[in-house]
């Protein structure tokens, strides 16, 4: 979830900046960092996307054509790769009523293409980064959390049979021959999470048969495929309270080398699961100069599971309200209108809380969200998930605006 661009895929970057840009921590600390819901602001003050981003991508494996994809083998980590993510967000709820959104994300980063054997139980080649994240919809609070470790002595790691990504205590565990059921656990402090995820529908492949082009060169790609319809039951703790809820998640799952390209400065994402049995995926990408970039794409998913891969002309997007944060000065949209004029589609995309902006060791935010419209002329409702990067370094005439929303015309 940091700035993505040119090579990553619909999500995810932004958290791959983090954990790069804290990786000197991670080495120094020895074991690892411990999470945390902040990250002191001198740290997140002397961050840069392109400084961090920039590099050397030799030596490490890129997306550069569609591939034969293998289950649950591809559920496991990619280590040839320089990075990869394993991600999961969901809406739930009470048998009340009470709604919260979650976060769990687990992140893995090369520290080199090539590490020379060593005989310390220390020595790793991998660095691991996770990122947990709660709102309490009811109490207008958001939580959130952030971890680091090294793929090693057990802390943090990844395998494909049986499936499971984990970070200390934090995991992701699959059963059977395809990693279904999916069990999730996170807790820090006051706050945790047990669910157990299904899934309605077959793996989706994005963009061409899972190969994701995010830039004009070849290798500025990722690849990227997602279960879209995932049936969740579990428990939320909040302090002393449990609350038995139940809901859909989605999981996005990428893997690639290449970093952003020099124009690129943030994206914009969308994960949507309507009332007429679809689920819409959409992104993207944004230049320095605010424009948005010639890379965007998406997916359509029908009720039977059919896919529709949307050009970048297929799908408008206009901002209708932004909100200022008081902490990074970001100005950043928090509602849309979004239209499919083939599918006569159109929903206003509105989140359950304005500021959902997650002050980790960078600002960016990813919040859940709901949606109402019509499609065919038939009324539709849904909710989501919507991360939005590279807003924290934007002005758009602060004045007057502090943790206050505002109509996109003023």
């Amino acid at each position: 979830m940091a700035q993505k661009g040119g090579s990553v895929g619909g999500r995810g970057l932004l958290s791959l900046l983090s954990l790069l840009s804290l990786l000197i921590l991670v080495l120094a600390g020895g074991a690892y960092v411990l999470g945390k819901p902040h990250v002191p602001g001198n740290i997140q003050a002397q961050l840069s996307v392109m400084h961090v981003l920039g590099g050397e991508t030799d030596g490490y494996a890129r997306a550069l054509e569609p591939r034969v994809f293998s289950f649950p083998q591809d559920h496991g980590p990619h280590p040839a790769y320089r990075t990869e993510w394993w991600y999961y967000t969901g809406n739930l709820e009470t048998q009340s009523g009470r709604h919260f959104g979650f976060q769990l994300t687990f992140f893995r980063s090369a520290l080199a293409p090539r590490v020379a054997a060593r005989h310390s139980a220390w020595g790793a080649g991998q660095v691991y980064m996770a990122h947990f994240v709660l709102t309490d919809v009811e109490n207008s609070r958001l939580y959130a959390f952030e971890r680091f470790s090294r793929a090693a002595l057990g802390l943090a790691g990844a395998q494909a049979e049986p499936f499971r990504v984990w970070l200390e205590d934090w995991s992701v565990q699959g059963a059977g021959q395809n990693g279904l059921p999916m069990h999730l656990r996170a807790r820090e402090g006051e706050v945790g999470i047990d669910f157990r995820l299904q899934s309605l529908k077959p793996i989706v492949l994005q963009g061409d048969r899972g190969l994701s082009q995010k830039g004009p060169e070849a290798g500025n790609a990722s690849y990227y495929y997602s279960l879209t319809r995932m049936p969740t039951q579990g428990t939320i703790t909040v302090a002393d309270e449990t609350f038995q809820v139940s809901g859909t998640s989605w999981m996005d799952r990428e893997w690639s080398t290449s970093v952003l390209g020099k124009n690129q400065v943030g994206w914009d994402w969308f994960s949507l699961q309507l009332s007429d049995g679809s689920e819409l995926m959409f992104f993207q990408l944004r230049h320095v100069d605010e424009e948005t970039d010639a890379f965007r794409s998406g997916t359509l998913v029908r009720p039977d599971g059919e896919t529709l891969t949307l050009q970048q002309d297929a799908v408008h997007l206009q901002v209708q309200e932004y909100w200022h944060s008081p902490r990074s000065g970001g100005d950043y949209p928090v509602r849309w209108r979004l239209q499919i004029p083939a599918e006569d589609l159109a929903v206003e995309i509105i989140p359950y809380l304005p500021d959902q902006e997650l002050s980790l060791s960078i600002s960016y935010w990813e919040g859940a969200v709901r949606v109402h419209g019509s499609v065919q002329g038939e009324v539709l409702q849904g909710h989501g998930y919507v991360e939005l990067t590279g807003y924290h370094k934007q002005t758009r005439d602060r004045a007057g605006r502090v943790g206050r929303a505002r109509p996109a015309s003023s």
